[in-house]
């Protein structure tokens, strides 16, 4: 199981720099795909994807292509919010046309598995375009799986003080000190190693490791969540796609809640 966790993520990793390394339609295609699988992988833990493939799963992923596009065709916010607010209009729809085949907690669950999932994944792409992206996208996985790796380390050493007993009872308070503490401590080592190859003003290692570390704080929110929605569902993972981590859901459920945050931080500090 080791090994393959092991192979698994060094494949991730290399899917992940190489397609932020190339960025513009690569990136976008890549993100495109990972959403589609995520919302999916959300849909059917959410009891909105039952036996094939029914109107309001079908809503729910044409939102996500639109979403995205405006992505691609305009920088304008505007567009965006009109997509999101589009695809409510068209779940209403399907919700009020199919009645009464779909209950209100799928409703909801339709539009909440569009902009939990594509909509704050999309922000991986915004950041590559913000000056200095291609460097400062390394931050959202600094801070999400890189704080988690140092959250581990720190709670197996010394974690004593549970964090959320019920919901994730091996998480530890001083593993989630460690991980802030750690992915602030990569910020800064990452800012380092890059200095000589990113021409960007404002970069240096204090706000790397500043951003670092309140993205580590929203990171512990989004791997939470995530547990806790696997817990009401009575399910261990999302899924199987990447073997030795189970679904997109769970590789990706702290980037999730990481992205938005370091893009908004990285477009007011820097």
């Amino acid at each position: 199981m080791f090994k393959t966790r092991l192979l698994s993520g060094i494949i991730l990793v290399l899917i992940a720099v190489l397609s932020i390394a190339a960025g513009g339609p690569v990136l976008f295609a890549v993100l495109l795909g990972i959403s589609l699988i995520g919302v999916f992988e959300l849909y059917r833990a959410m009891g909105v994807h039952q036996k094939g493939f029914g109107p309001l799963e079908i809503a729910g992923y044409s939102g996500t292509v639109l979403y995205y596009l405006t992505l691609l065709w305009t920088k304008s916010e505007s567009f965006s919010t009109m997509v999101i607010l589009f695809t409510l209009v068209l779940i209403m729809c399907v919700y009020v046309f199919y009645y009464p085949r779909y209950r209100a907690e799928q409703i909801m669950a339709a539009l909440f598995g569009m902009v939990y999932v594509a909509v704050m994944l999309s922000y991986i792409y915004k950041t590559r375009n913000l000056e200095g992206g291609a460097w400062l996208v390394g931050l959202i996985f600094l801070s999400s799986w890189g704080s988690d790796t140092c959250a581990y380390c720190v709670g197996m050493l010394i974690g004593k003080h549970k964090m959320a007993p019920v919901l994730s009872p091996k998480k530890s308070v001083e593993g989630g000190i460690g991980g802030v503490a750690g992915a602030a401590l990569l910020g800064a080592l990452y800012a380092l190693a890059i200095a000589g190859l990113n021409p960007a003003e404002g970069h240096t290692p204090l706000m790397y490791a500043l951003i670092c570390a309140v993205g580590a704080l929203i990171s512990m929110v989004g791997d939470l969540a995530a547990s806790a929605i696997k817990r009401n569902k009575e399910i261990k993972d999302y899924g199987t796609l990447i073997p030795g981590h189970g679904g997109i859901l769970d590789r990706f459920d702290s980037v999730i809640f990481t992205a938005p945050f370091i893009y908004f931080l990285a477009s007011v500090l820097i």
